[in-house]
Parts: C-alpha cells; structure tokens; sequence
C-alpha cells in the first residue's frame, strides 16, 4: 500500500521527511497557542497566537492552521485571560481568527506583508462590530466598557504585531517555502 505521505511496511507506516516536519510543525503550533493564553497578558499573548496563526497559514495551509485557530480562545476563556462574562464572544473571536486566517492565505503569496496587514484590519473590525452589539446586549453598562476595551485596539495591535513577526520570520527563516 503507498500513498505520497506514507508506505506501509511491515505492518508500520513510513513517513516521508516532509510528512514528520509537517506534523512538527502542527504539533509546534498546536502547544504554542495552548501555552500563550497562560501568560495571562493580552497584548503578549494575542501577539504569539497571531503570529503562530500566520505562520501556520504560510508552512501548514489554511486547512490545518483553521484547526489551531479554534484553540486560543478556548484556552483563554478557561485560564481567566478571557473573563467569564465574554464567554458568549467566544465563537465570535473563533471567527475573528478564522478571517485572519483565510484574508492572509488567500494573499499571502502576493504580498505578504499586505496580507498581514488586510488580515488583521478585518479580524479587528470584525471583532470590534460583533463585540460591541454582543457586549451591549449581554452586560451592564459598567461591565461592558471594559470588556469592549478587549475587543477594540488590543486585537488591531496584537494581530499587527503578531503579522510583523510574522513576515519577518518567513522572510528571514522560512523563505517562502511550499505550503
């Protein structure tokens, strides 16, 4: 039995070079957006989460780094870097990335640091729009200034953050490679 990716031999698949660093790189990505919400510090943590869902986009496809994209908020809603109240956000934010991940993949190869750029302009906007109704619906007013905070200039920078790194990192250390 082959395939591309694997021989079956002796009852044990054999992976190709390729297949075991994508599946590094997966897993690499998969602890980093894991481990980044325990920082407990927006700007910090949402700049290493972007970062690693540009990155994944450009060395793992749309595909794959759609799946790490589902993680971080999760974890942040369960660590306490989310507070409790913005549970009801949290498929709203899934969707913030997920944009971000599709804007940078669909222009990635044409200009990066555009892409990067695009991405993160259209995630905040949407964040900002859906947080804004979401937490005005759903809080008090006291509470729900604060919380809109998160969802307002913290997610512009940390994701033009996240893609600066991003595009250095892929210039200098992964060079475009095929995704």
């Amino acid at each position: 039995m082959k395939n591309r990716n694997a021989i079956l031999e002796r009852g044990v698949f054999v992976f190709s070079s390729k297949t075991l660093l994508l599946a590094l790189q997966f897993v690499l990505s998969v602890a980093i957006v894991t481990i980044a919400p325990l920082l407990n510090q927006q700007i910090v943590t949402g700049s290493i989460v972007n970062a690693t869902l540009f990155i994944s986009v450009a060395t793992l496809g749309v595909s794959a780094t759609m799946m790490v994209g589902m993680l971080p908020s999760v974890i942040a809603l369960s660590t306490g870097l989310l507070p409790p109240v913005l549970a009801p956000m949290v498929p709203f934010i899934i969707i913030g990335n997920t944009l971000l991940i599709l804007i940078f993949g669909w222009l990635y190869k044409k200009n990066d640091l555009l892409a990067a750029i695009s991405a993160a302009v259209i995630k905040f906007v949407f964040l900002f729009a859906t947080g804004s109704v979401v937490i005005n619906l759903l809080l008090e007013k006291a509470v729900a200034s604060q919380v809109a905070l998160m969802m307002s200039w913290p997610q512009l920078l940390t994701a033009i953050i996240g893609g600066g790194i991003a595009v250095v990192f892929l210039r200098l250390v992964y060079k475009g490679g095929d995704k």
